[in-house]
């Protein structure tokens, strides 16, 4: 199996720009710029897309870590906050990911909860591959009938 990514820029660091494309039809065309990277402005980003990937890469690891204990989530909602900026060294560095989930697990208790999502923030394949600090916030949501919430964080 391979995905592949593509990229084309034209111009400088700072004044030149680009775009961001799949070899599938999912994302084509994406403008990204060193103003849409490093100086907030609207538009893509490779660190946005890498937040994205960890997300969906974190969501699939653990709906497989709930699938090892017999479990299945009604829900999972994931967010990645990718941490990043240039180093002292004038490199751009990513410096940490950061995973917020919410999940809605029928049956499951809070600290297999927890154990199952710090073992799918540890093991997914994007996180395996940062060379970074990577932290998890994980919260275990009530029923969706409204009874109450236990939560936890991992």
């Amino acid at each position: 199996m391979k995905a592949i990514g593509k990229s084309s820029w034209q111009g400088s660091w700072k004044t030149g720009n680009g775009t961001i494309s799949t070899d599938t039809p999912a994302v084509q065309g994406l403008a990204y710029s060193y103003e849409t990277r490093f100086v907030e402005e609207s538009g893509a980003s490779p660190e946005e897309l890498l937040a994205a990937a960890h997300a969906s890469c974190f969501n699939q690891a653990l709906a497989n870590n709930f699938d090892m204990v017999g479990l299945q989530a009604e829900d999972i909602s994931t967010s990645v906050a990718v941490d990043f900026g240039i180093s002292d060294a004038g490199l751009p560095t990513i410096y940490g990911s950061h995973i917020t989930v919410e999940a809605r697990v029928p049956g499951i208790d809070a600290a297999t909860f927890a154990d199952r999502a710090q073992r799918a923030a540890d093991g997914c394949t994007i996180s395996r591959i940062m060379n970074c600090e990577i932290t998890l916030e994980a919260k275990l949501l009530g029923p969706a009938d409204g009874a109450d919430a236990e939560t936890v964080s991992a």
